[in-house]
C-alpha cells in the first residue's frame, strides 16, 4: 500500500483545517438530516431544544465566518470594492435563506421579515457602527472615510428604507402596513433596479468614492498599500479556489437553514418569548462574522473597509430581502406586513437621521460612536419590555 509522502500529507492537513467551517458543517448537515430528524420531534424536552439550537446555531455561525474568510481572500485577489460586495452579498443571502425557511415553516409571524430587517439596521447602524467608531476613536482619535462613498451609501438606504419599511403603514389599500400585489411587484422591482444603479456606481464609474482617502487621492482608484496589509493573515490561493469554497461554506447553512427555523418557531412559543426576537436571532446569525471584520478593520485604522461593512450589508438587507419575501409572500400566499410600528419606526428614523449626522463629515470620533450605542441599547430594552 502506498504512503503519502510528507509534502502530501502536510498539503491536506493545511486544507482540512483551513476548510474545517465546510466539514463541520456538511457533517452537522448530515447527521441532522439523517439518524438526527427523529430528534426534531422531541421539542417539546428543554434540554433537546437548547442543545439543538445551540449546536444549529454555532454550526451556522462558523459556516458564516468560514465564508467571510473566503470573501476577504477574494477581496486581496480582486481588489476592493469588489471584495466587500463579495463578503456583503454572501452574508445577505443568509438571511433570505432563514428568513425563507422561517417564512415557509408554517408557523411564522407576517412582520417576520420587517422585524429582521429592523434588527439588520439597528445592530448594523448603531451596534456595529458604534463598536467600530468607539474603537477605532480610542486607537486613533480621529478617523478619515470617503464621504462620497457614505452619502452614496446613505441615499441609497434612506429612501429605500422610507418606501419599504414606512410607506406601507400610510397607504389606504391595505388595512394594515402590507401592501397590494400591485403594490409589491412595483416596489420590489424599484428596490432591485435602484440597488443595480448603486452596483454599478460601485464597481465601475464612481469606483473611487468606496476607497480610503489617501487611496483615491492617488488618481487611481485603486486599493493603497494599506488596503493590502489588512488581509497578511489569510492563507491566499486563487479565485477559482476561494470562489468554490464560498459555495460550498455556504451550502451547509441554507440546508440548515429550517432546521434553525423549526427551533426559533418552536422555542418562543414555548419560553413565551417575544417574536420580534426571532428576527434579532437571524440578525446576529448573518451580523457576526461581518461585525467582526468592520471592527478589526476600524481598530487597524482602514476606517473605509469598515464604512463599506456596515452601510454596504445595511443597504443590500433591504435591496435584496425585501424583493425576496414579497415573491415568497405572492408565490405561497403567506401574508407579509412590512410596515413598522410606531416606536420601532420612531427608531429607524432616529438611526438614518443619526447616520446622516455621524457621516456628514470626514472624520469620526469616539463621540459618535458612544451615541449610536445609545440607540442599540434602546431598541434591545424595548424588545423585552415594548
Amino acid at each position: 500500500m502506498l504512503r503519502a509522502n510528507p509534502e502530501t500529507r502536510g498539503a491536506m492537513l493545511s486544507l482540512i483545517r483551513s476548510e474545517a467551517a465546510f466539514i463541520v458543517g456538511a457533517v452537522t448537515t448530515v447527521i441532522l438530516m439523517t439518524v438526527g430528524a427523529p430528534w426534531f420531534y422531541r421539542l417539546d424536552n428543554p434540554l433537546i431544544l437548547i442543545g439543538l439550537f445551540v449546536w444549529v446555531f454555532v454550526v451556522m455561525v462558523r459556516c458564516a465566518f468560514g465564508v467571510v474568510r473566503h470573501a476577504d481572500s477574494l477581496a486581496e485577489l480582486l481588489g476592493e470594492p469588489y471584495g466587500t460586495l463579495i463578503l456583503t452579498i454572501s452574508v445577505i443571502g443568509i438571511e433570505v435563506s432563514v428568513i425563507a425557511a422561517l417564512m415557509l415553516n408554517g408557523n411564522a409571524e407576517p412582520t417576520l421579515a420587517r422585524d429582521t430587517m429592523l434588527a439588520v439596521v439597528i445592530i448594523v447602524m448603531n451596534g456595529m457602527v458604534g463598536l467600530s467608531l468607539l474603537v477605532g476613536g480610542f486607537r486613533h482619535k480621529e478617523q478619515e472615510y470617503n464621504l462620497q462613498g457614505a452619502r452614496a451609501f446613505l441615499g441609497v438606504l434612506l429612501t429605500l428604507a422610507t418606501v419599504s419599511l414606512i410607506l406601507p403603514n400610510f397607504t389606504t389599500s391595505t388595512p394594515d402596513g402590507s401592501l397590494t400585489p400591485l403594490q409589491s411587484i412595483l416596489f420590489a422591482s424599484m428596490t432591485l433596479a435602484l440597488y443595480a444603479t448603486f452596483l454599478g456606481l460601485q464597481t465601475t464609474r464612481h469606483r473611487a468614492y468606496f476607497d480610503q482617502p489617501t487611496a483615491a487621492a492617488a488618481g487611481s482608484g485603486a486599493p493603497g498599500e494599506d488596503d493590502h496589509k489588512k488581509h497578511h493573515d489569510l492563507e491566499v490561493r486563487s479565485v477559482p479556489y476561494h470562489a468554490v469554497f464560498l459555495i460550498l461554506t455556504l451550502l451547509p447553512i441554507v440546508l440548515l437553514s429550517k432546521k434553525l427555523a423549526a427551533l426559533i418557531d418552536f422555542g418562543l412559543d414555548a419560553f413565551s418569548l417575544p417574536h420580534a426576537l426571532g428576527g434579532v436571532l437571524v440578525a446576529i446569525l448573518v451580523l457576526t462574522p461581518e461585525g467582526v471584520a468592520a471592527l478589526k478593520a476600524a481598530a487597524l485604522n482602514h476606517l473605509q473597509r469598515s464604512v463599506n461593512i456596515c452601510l454596504g450589508s445595511a443597504l443590500a438587507t433591504i435591496s435584496l430581502t425585501v424583493p425576496a419575501v414579497v415573491a415568497i409572500g405572492l408565490l405561497t400566499g403567506t401574508h407579509v406586513e412590512l410596515g413598522l410600528e410606531g416606536t420601532e419606526m420612531v427608531l429607524l428614523i432616529l438611526t438614518l437621521t443619526l447616520s446622516i449626522l455621524t457621516f456628514g463629515a470626514t472624520r469620526t470620533n469616539m463621540l459618535q460612536g458612544a451615541v449610536h450605542l445609545v440607540v442599540f441599547f434602546v431598541y434591545f430594552v424595548l424588545i423585552f419590555d415594548p
